[in-house]
């Protein structure tokens, strides 16, 4: 059991930094799209937001939704 410890005691800082060695690349790739897609919205963008809501609230209340092509329906405007 001591040897178990003591080698994992010894492998330890080699297994950290080949984990941190690996996580960079991704972590940078993840940094860089979250400081560019996870902005809050600016006050421009709030009006628009509230008549999209009130649109997609007004078809499902009226259920023209069920009309809509795959095409229409995936469109973002």
């Amino acid at each position: 059991m001591a040897q178990f410890i003591r080698n994992l005691v010894e492998k330890t800082p080699a297994l950290v930094n080949a984990a941190v060695t690996y996580s960079k690349p991704q972590l940078a790739t993840f940094w860089y799209y979250a400081k560019v897609e996870l902005i809050p919205p600016t006050p421009a963008e709030i009006p628009r937001a509230i008549q999209s809501l009130k649109e997609i609230v007004n078809s499902t209340q009226t259920g023209s939704f069920k009309q809509l092509t795959v095409k229409e329906a995936s469109n973002t405007k």
